[in-house]
């Protein structure tokens, strides 16, 4: 699928975030990326076969403030 040089991570791979988006939707919340995958805001997933990655946001600080 993917034409870059040199070629995007795929989709079954660890670092598959990294490859070029191809169409971004901002007011829908996702993005498509060359090597299919579909890529949301809150860092969820969903793979070209089907398989959904559940999101995966870095944890706040842990600092709470008092109201």
């Amino acid at each position: 699928m993917c034409q870059h040089q040199p070629q995007c991570p795929s989709a079954d791979s660890s670092d598959r975030e990294a490859a070029h988006t191809v169409a971004r939707y901002p007011e829908q919340g996702w993005s498509l990326l060359c090597n299919g995958v579909l890529l949301f805001e809150d860092t969820g997933e969903l793979l070209p076969d089907g398989q959904i990655i559940a999101p995966h946001r870095p944890l706040g600080t842990g600092l709470v403030t008092a109201a």
